[in-house]
């Protein structure tokens, strides 16, 4: 399978984003001759300064639903907050016995 694609078709304008395969789902349309398979894939980007976006996308082969996700993808960006320009706010608990934090 296509797991360790990591963007080696890219353009040099798309060069500042990470493109991630997350997952390729086959699925199955059964027919009269038989069965005829697609794909969907789910890629996420984002550019590693607080930028990130997920694609899916479908084709009856992997690489084309592998490039139509990870365009998807980058038409949906989001800002995510970072601190110190290199990580993700979040609440941190700890328990050790009867003891919480």
């Amino acid at each position: 399978m296509a797991r360790g694609h990591q963007g080696r078709d890219r353009d040099d304008r798309d060069s500042e984003f990470v493109d991630k395969l997350v997952h390729i789902n086959r699925v199955a349309k059964v027919v009269k001759g038989g069965r005829r398979f697609g794909f969907a894939a789910l890629v996420v980007v984002g550019d590693q300064k607080g930028r990130v976006g997920f694609g899916h996308g479908k084709a009856r082969e992997v690489p084309e639903a592998i490039r139509k996700a990870t365009e998807s993808a980058k038409r949906n960006l989001l800002k995510v907050p970072l601190r110190e320009g290199r990580t993700l706010h979040h609440d941190v608990r700890g328990q050790h016995g009867a003891g919480k934090v």
